[in-house]
């Protein structure tokens, strides 16, 4: 059974991916930005597992695109 991603299956994987490391970047500075002025720290623990989640997301997806190389 092969694993490889159709081009639109990869044109697909690639634009969903620039939208979570987009979020990602910005949960960052929203982050950074809260844990400087002393926010609410359950919004803050939510916003680092969602940056979490979408960690998780990108490196699956990263997976999914690069072809298995056998060493």
């Amino acid at each position: 059974m092969s694993s490889e991603v159709t081009k639109p299956d990869e044109v697909t994987l690639r634009a969903r991916l620039a939208t979570l490391v987009q979020e990602h970047r910005d949960l960052d500075a929203a982050i950074d930005a809260m844990e400087k002025s002393g926010s609410d720290q359950l919004a803050l623990s939510r916003l680092k597992k969602r940056k979490l989640y979408l960690k998780d997301e990108i490196a699956e997806i990263n997976t999914n695109l690069l072809p298995d190389i056998i060493a």
